[in-house]
């Protein structure tokens, strides 16, 4: 652990896919009431060329960049969240999702998970879900997964959050009905 508190976002920037999972292993999950607030948003180095290519179109356009995730507690074991882009010169909030305090899919310890499929969005229509631990104070690696399939969800797509930087916005988003957590978070299937 003392090695991870002493990285730096720029050493996470060199960070293979793999040494990016492995660094994942060693971190413990925040709290949910450490999650409070706009925590800027880089995509590290991913998995595949087509990974890296839907990384620049989604997050990294130029038009619409990604600045940030947010996130609010609802209580000890929940929260919520969304992302935020700029949009001609606009800040708006995207992608909400619901959070917990979760197994994570690569080793069963917890890990702050977003979870998308709680609402209505074209994140939560791919079955993403993001896993968050904390690297030191206002530096967190996260592994994101989307997919159809239990083999797509393994596809680790790494990045980073600093902060919080600015409070959360407000909440956004229609639930979506019939969300189960237990579908979107392996270990919680029975």
């Amino acid at each position: 652990m003392s090695q991870a508190t002493s990285l730096t976002a720029a050493d996470l920037k060199k960070f293979s896919v793999e040494q990016s999972l492995e660094l994942f292993l060693q971190l413990e999950a925040p709290a949910m009431s450490e999650m409070n607030g706009e925590y800027p948003a880089t995509l590290l180095q991913q998995p595949s060329l087509l990974a890296t290519l839907a990384g620049q179109v989604s997050v990294r356009n130029p038009l619409v960049p990604w600045l940030c995730k947010a996130f609010r507690p609802v209580d000890v074991e929940n929260g919520r969240g969304y992302n935020t882009f700029r949009t001609m010169g606009r800040i708006v909030q995207r992608f909400p999702m619901q959070t917990v305090i979760a197994p994570s899919r690569y080793d069963g310890k917890p890990a702050y998970q977003l979870v998308y499929r709680a609402y209505n969005s074209m994140c939560g229509d791919i079955h993403m879900v993001d896993e968050v631990r904390r690297v030191s104070s206002n530096l967190y690696l996260g592994i994101g997964t989307w997919g159809f399939t239990n083999r797509q969800r393994q596809v680790a797509l790494p990045f980073m959050l600093e902060g919080p930087t600015a409070p959360y916005r407000g909440d956004i988003g229609t639930p979506r009905k019939g969300f189960a957590l237990s579908k979107e978070v392996p270990a919680l299937r029975n």
